[in-house]
């Protein structure tokens, strides 16, 4: 049984059926693209004020309300969501500058690469990069390179969770603290919530096949733990975490399932389900309102795990 819609999500619903809009299924990458794009204006709120925001090459650095140019500030290395297909710094600015704020941290928000343009593992050699540059520009950020995390939503936190992985087994900087916002961590794809979730909803069963098409299209990657980090020996040893998953997600399940690895495995886990959510939601909070109130607790969990 799953829990009925948020009349918010309901409302959302309308509102993609009233416009029309093709699945993205049914389209190219770049028509896709355009398609996600254009529709933030109608579903996200004015992005809200930060201390800065700058533009570096491949990224964008924001520094929280509040805060003073020479403070030393805790940072969250952020990957977008968008199934590796669309999505980029512009789509999830107000998302990054929430989070930004909410937990007292720097963000640093990096534009990967996208397929099917540039497939897998480009993406997570990207959010990669972004973590050992935001190691070695410490001091010119004005961030503390000790106090350092990864998260995203979606396929971002895909990239996060297995950037955690890379950090535990010493690829990568040490880090405090991972941000999985109903992240993907299995490409297999044979969790119930694909079949439960198959229409009628921003995200797809089919739609996840689509977006598995484009980054990872040969069926031997999908068990790499790389692109599926449910699918790694161990979890034990990697950074606490925070999960959010929402009900109405064919990626329900499986994040679910990491959140339960992560505890029986021994790392300090916060798991929050939105019973009545759906995919997305954190990107559409003009609409579906409670979306803020979600950012909010992820920003607090975020700041306890960076203090």
């Amino acid at each position: 049984m799953t829990a009925p819609l948020h009349p918010d999500c309901q409302t959302l619903l309308a509102m993609m059926a009233a416009a029309g809009r093709p699945r993205f299924e049914t389209l190219d990458a770049q028509a896709a693209r355009a398609q996600y794009a254009g529709a933030r204006g109608a579903v996200q709120p004015p992005p809200p004020d930060v201390a800065e925001a700058r533009h570096l090459p491949g990224m964008r650095f924001y520094r929280p309300l509040g805060s003073d140019a020479a403070d030393i500030l805790p940072c969250l290395v952020f990957a977008h969501g968008g199934g590796w297909v669309f999505g980029d710094l512009d789509t999830h600015d107000h998302l990054a500058r929430s989070l930004a704020n909410a937990a007292g941290c720097a963000v640093l928000a990096v534009d990967y690469r996208l397929a099917p343009e540039h497939r897998f593992p480009a993406a997570v050699e990207d959010v990669a990069a972004g973590i050992c540059y935001a190691v070695a520009q410490a001091a010119t950020l004005g961030i503390d390179p000790t106090r350092l995390a990864v998260g995203g939503d979606s396929a971002g936190g895909n990239l996060a969770a297995v950037a955690a992985l890379m950090a535990r087994d010493g690829d990568l900087p040490a880090l405090r603290f991972q941000l999985l916002l109903y992240p993907v961590t299995d490409m297999v794809q044979a969790q119930g919530s694909y079949t439960r979730f198959a229409a009628g909803l921003p995200l797809t069963g089919p739609a996840m096949g689509w977006f598995r098409a484009h980054y990872t299209p040969e069926p031997e990657t999908w068990v790499d733990w790389r692109a599926s980090p449910l699918r790694a020996a161990s979890l034990r040893g990697v950074a606490p975490a925070f999960v959010l998953t929402v009900g109405h997600d064919p990626l329900c399940d499986e994040g679910r399932d990491y959140a339960a690895r992560l505890e029986l495995e021994g790392v300090q886990v916060a798991h929050l389900h939105a019973s009545d959510l759906l995919h997305g939601c954190l990107t559409m909070a003009a609409v579906v309102r409670p979306a803020m109130d979600l950012i909010a607790m992820a920003g607090a969990a975020l700041r306890r795990g960076l203090a």
